[in-house]
């Protein structure tokens, strides 16, 4: 085991001031190198895990957003691109000629043409090819290696009808203005990767994807209207032509997650979407009758729901796609919240999705991005929130398209996911399904947090029989099988009484005593009489972790992150992450005062704390605000089973 000697901690100083060479790695989960771009090149967050040098300024902008109110007239072979802005404090006075500079293929063979409808009630359950085209600057550079077409195999064996496949074009133009040309090997790529998946018959969109803030964010000051503008349609006009002949199982999404921020912003998004139709109809094949997906801003349900207008003069059939990360605290284990499922909690997706629903009532609706990650959410809050969303988003005819970076739901290396309960809810369930869920913690002014996705034992006590409450919802219990595939005996090892499933003493000492060495020590699966949950319980034998150092001096190790090697003593992941200063004030976030007792003075994993197989890590971030603060620092990082830092916790300390 890693002890932190002064020698270890001045190398990795030394090595934290070597600057990272044009789109490497400079932060992220477990990175503890430099975070420092050569010269023209910025440490951008490409996602929690990943963060890149990427270039200062990915593109010049000479024209900036007037304050007039004007109409723009864009024309290209018969169609005519009119867009008529607001007397809000942005407007654009741009006027760019979009015209297609393709012949367009001649398609052989027939499109059967699909409804926008149908293709939604088709491709639902969906999963989306995440951090791999879409990756900066080229497939391979962040989390995954080049996409094979046995993944599509495994996505589709696991009931997966249909697939997103994001793509980032930043990076991969070989030419400038007005040419705008998309590296032809890159398209072919694309078009590639398509085929692996309709070839599976599985419902496949294609999309533009980090380019909306890389070159194409409206909202930045001295945004190059004409320049977005134009270029969206140069790339949507060759991405259309390379596609144009591929089937109806082919939709195209017109751009990932653009921001926007007010009124005028939504109003150039909409534009956006109509020089994208324009492009893919211009480029020929069978476009013209190819079911698209439209955005609002940010692809929020709000901001869609206010701004969104679908653009006139095209025939394609259309649907549109929103994303959903909410609430941010739970589904990103942001300020300590680790549970969820509460009635509140329920009404207010409900609510989110009704917005969109009645704002839209007769539009087809595809939730393009949803996640709850097994790698950072409590089991028990997960499913309940996985349940809650796929229910209620198909109550609504709403399509789901699970968000899968490579890191959260399939190990693509072994084939294999990495909860399997979560997938079968996903692909199995409807808007009926009734499936039986463990209990836990869901009172935000909670000091402490059950769940009964875990029997926790606590070392050096004797074993007791346990008691789990379980949400049945008309269900029973039909088996209990454990890790061999051996079934528990009904009235020896366990019972059922109410809505708790009751594991004798005597079963339970099989796998615990008060000297079995800490860890996971058996998985239970559970199977009931209806529905598609079969959860896993782990038991659990736990102890306080130790670190194998309690303290540094932050300025001694600023510039990477801060591996600590940590001996487990139950379950390998940090619950939570207490930031207090020695003053009594916190680090960070100094309003979740107002917050319940296991959220205060928490932290937010990825951006200030992590943890591998043999540290936890505080974040270079974290080190940057101890610094800043001028202020020596206790960490309290806690663990499952969550008790306030009373017991199951560890404290770090930064002096400055």
């Amino acid at each position: 085991m890693q002890v932190l000697t002064s020698v270890a901690l001045a190398a990795i100083f030394q090595y934290a001031q070597a600057q990272v060479p044009a789109y490497g790695q400079c932060g992220g989960s477990s990175y503890s190198g430099s975070t420092s771009c050569t010269n023209g090149y910025a440490c951008t967050s490409q996602n929690p895990y990943y963060y890149q040098c990427v270039p200062g300024s990915a593109t010049s902008t000479t024209t900036s957003k007037a304050t007039s109110s004007s109409t723009t007239t864009t024309t290209t072979k018969s169609t005519t691109l009119t867009t008529t802005t607001s007397t809000t404090t942005k407007s654009t006075t741009q006027s760019t000629s979009l015209t297609s500079t393709s012949t367009g293929p001649t398609c052989t063979g027939t499109f059967s043409a699909i409804s926008a409808s149908n293709f939604v009630a088709k491709l639902h359950p969906g999963w989306n090819l995440g951090n791999t085209l879409d990756a900066v600057p080229d497939e391979g550079s962040w989390n995954n290696a080049a996409v094979v077409a046995s993944t599509f195999e495994t996505v589709k064996d696991a009931g997966f009808n249909g697939v997103r496949i994001p793509v980032t074009y930043a990076y991969h133009f070989t030419g400038s203005s007005p040419d705008w040309t998309v590296d032809p090997a890159w398209l072919q790529r694309v078009s590639d990767v398509v085929d692996m998946a309709t070839s599976l018959g599985l419902y496949t969109i294609v999309n533009v994807h980090h380019d909306s803030w890389i070159w194409a964010d409206v909202t930045a000051s001295g945004a190059n209207i004409s320049m977005i503008e134009e270029k969206f349609y140069r790339l949507w006009n060759q991405i259309g032509t390379k596609l144009a002949c591929k089937s109806s199982l082919v939709a195209f999404e017109s751009i990932n997650e653009p921001p926007c921020d007010d009124s005028t912003d939504g109003a150039e998004i909409n534009k956006l979407n109509k020089i994208f139709l324009q492009a893919i109809n211009d480029a020929g094949g069978f476009n013209s009758q190819r079911v698209v997906n439209l955005v609002g801003g940010g692809e929020d349900s709000i901001k869609t729901s206010e701004w969104f207008v679908a653009p006139s003069g095209f025939s394609n059939p259309y649907a549109i796609q929103f994303h959903y990360y909410s609430p941010y605290d739970f589904i990103f284990s942001a300020w300590g919240k680790t549970i969820w499922g509460s009635d509140t909690d329920k009404a207010t997706l409900l609510s989110d999705f009704q917005l969109l629903r009645n704002n839209f009532s007769d539009v087809p609706i595809i939730l393009g991005e949803y996640d709850a990650s097994p790698t950072n959410t409590e089991p028990a809050g997960r499913w309940k929130y996985v349940d809650e969303l796929v229910r209620s988003a198909l109550d609504l005819n709403f399509a789901c398209i699970l968000w899968d970076n490579g890191l959260d739901h399939l190990n693509r290396n072994t084939a294999t996911w990495r909860d399997l309960n979560s997938i079968s809810m996903i692909t199995k369930s409807t808007a009926a399904t009734s499936n039986s869920l463990p209990d836990s913690t869901e009172d935000a002014s909670a000091t402490s947090q059950s769940s009964s996705a875990y029997i926790f034992h606590e070392y050096g006590t004797e074993v007791t029989q346990q008691s789990l409450p379980f949400i049945f919802n008309g269900n029973t219990l039909s088996s209990i099988t454990d890790s061999a595939g051996s079934a528990l005996t009904s009235g020896t090892d366990y019972s059922v009484s109410g809505s708790n499933i009751i594991f004798t003493a005597s079963y339970l000492s099989k796998h615990l005593s008060s000297t079995t060495s800490p860890g996971v020590i058996a998985n239970l699966t559970l199977k009931f009489s209806g529905g598609d949950s079969s959860p896993v319980i782990q038991l659990v034998q736990w102890k306080t972790p130790t670190l194998s150092s309690k303290t540094a001096v932050a300025s001694s190790v600023s510039g990477s992150d801060l591996s600590i090697p940590i001996t487990w003593g139950g379950l390998q992941r940090v619950a939570a992450v207490k930031a207090l200063t020695t003053s009594g004030t916190y680090l960070v976030d100094d309003w979740t005062v107002y917050l319940g007792p296991l959220q205060q003075a928490r932290a937010t994993y990825s951006s200030q704390y992590n943890w591998d197989s043999s540290n936890v890590i505080l974040t270079s971030s974290a080190i940057s605000s101890v610094i800043s603060a001028g202020v020596t620092t206790v960490f309290t990082f806690e663990f499952f089973p969550r008790d306030n830092g009373a017991v199951n916790a560890v404290n770090f300390t930064l002096t400055v």
